[in-house]
């Protein structure tokens, strides 16, 4: 009985000569021709067991027995070497799948996170913004507020500065003069001594203050019309508003026929009293040119102590104002929420003043020698030297020091 076993060694061919890739994705071709081979080899068995009548056939149908046994061994070991493989592919083919969802739900996430950061960056960056923005806008409210009442203090100035004349005359009995006998209409004119003074306001015209000192210096010669009048005193007083002193850098000009003095209105009151005190002599004449120049030092010193108090208050005014904006711009909010609230627990008590009350420099001098006391009882020491000049200020000795100038 002739047997074909074509597909039978076809099978061992291709188990022999199988790749790896082969056996994953040509395993269904492989198990179809291994299926043939068995039928191939279930009829080999059917014609072995026909022969065995047969001694001569019967060898060699041993013999070809044990190949195929021995075939089968080998196939049925690769065959199990197979499945292991197969299985260990499968195995790995799921763990891939789980790492590939795995890295797309992360990539996704990742994604989702960035997404959620640049809405945050974005977000920290118009916050950023809006703050900067209300911060200018902030500043440029405060500098136009400031502007602008530093323009209504000037085009008030004229007026305060009559009013606080008046004022000072009422209190010190000084002859305010409303209509002046001779030519010219000056802001303000008092009478001392039979001679007229004159204060006149000046203020600047724009918010610039470049050309206020220009301005000053023009005034200085345009008031000649009233020192050539009959009875006018020559020395002329430009009231000037006390913040626009750093923009001057002179404070008094020799005219030669007359003196023009830059003041404020902070020297008004010391000045009207000084040049009061000319009334204690029967006669002007009667002054020595040495009186005359202790009137005018002490009146300069008055004017010089005056504009360097107002210019040191303005200096340390602006560095308070820098401290604070500085405190709301670069303290964290937390702390300046508490400093806001200390600020508003805070209060100041300054003395106050009394008009029928004079200022005694006696009591003064005793609050000297208290706070010094209290500092000593600190370990506060002054050194002699300083203590020393102290101690020959006027405050102690009522003593005239000179001006510098």
């Amino acid at each position: 009985m002739n047997i074909q076993r074509d597909h039978l060694r076809r099978f061992f061919e291709q188990i022999k000569t199988l790749s790896f890739w082969q056996r994953i994705f040509r395993w269904g071709q492989i198990r179809k021709l291994s299926y043939e081979a068995y039928d191939e080899f279930q009829k080999l068995m059917m014609v072995l067991n026909a022969a065995e009548e047969s001694r001569s056939a019967s060898a060699v149908l041993n013999k070809e027995n044990e190949h195929l046994s021995a075939a089968k061994d080998k196939l049925s070991n690769e065959l199990d070497l197979l499945k292991q493989k197969i299985q260990q592919l499968e195995r790995e083919n799921a763990e891939l799948s789980k790492e590939n969802i795995v890295f797309k739900q992360s990539e996704k996430d990742r994604l989702i996170q960035y997404e959620k950061n640049v809405e945050n960056l974005n977000s920290v960056k118009r916050d950023i913004q809006a703050d900067r923005q209300k911060e200018m806008d902030d500043r440029q409210r405060q500098e136009i507020a400031r502007l602008e009442a530093m323009k209504e203090t000037w085009a008030q100035h004229e007026e305060t500065v009559r009013n606080v004349i008046k004022d000072i005359c009422e209190r010190n009995t000084i002859e305010y003069v409303e209509e002046v006998p001779f030519k010219g209409k000056p802001d303000n004119t008092i009478k001392i001594c039979d001679e007229f003074l004159i204060f006149d306001a000046k203020s600047p015209s724009s918010d610039d203050l470049k050309n206020f000192p220009l301005y000053i210096k023009q005034q200085t010669e345009s008031v000649k019309k009233y020192v050539k009048q009959e009875g006018v005193h020559r020395h002329i007083f430009l009231v000037i508003p006390s913040n626009t002193v750093e923009a001057i850098k002179k404070f008094s000009y020799n005219m030669g026929d007359y003196n023009v003095y830059v003041v404020t209105l902070d020297v008004l009151e010391p000045l009207m009293l000084t040049l009061q005190r000319i009334e204690e002599y029967e006669f002007v004449n009667q002054l020595s040119p040495e009186e005359r120049e202790n009137i005018c030092r002490i009146i300069g010193k008055f004017a010089h102590m005056t504009k360097r108090r107002v210019q040191i208050d303005h200096y340390f005014a602006k560095q308070f104002m820098e401290i604070i904006t500085k405190c709301e711009i670069d303290l964290p909010q937390d702390v300046l929420e508490k400093v806001v609230e200390f600020e508003h627990s805070e209060k100041l008590n300054p003395p106050q003043e009394k008009r029928a009350k004079q200022i005694s420099s006696k009591e003064l001098e005793a609050d000297a020698e208290k706070i010094q006391k209290e500092m000593e009882g600190k370990g506060v020491v002054f050194p002699t030297s300083l203590q020393r000049d102290m101690k020959s200020l006027p405050l102690y000795k009522g003593e005239e020091v000179e001006s510098d100038h």
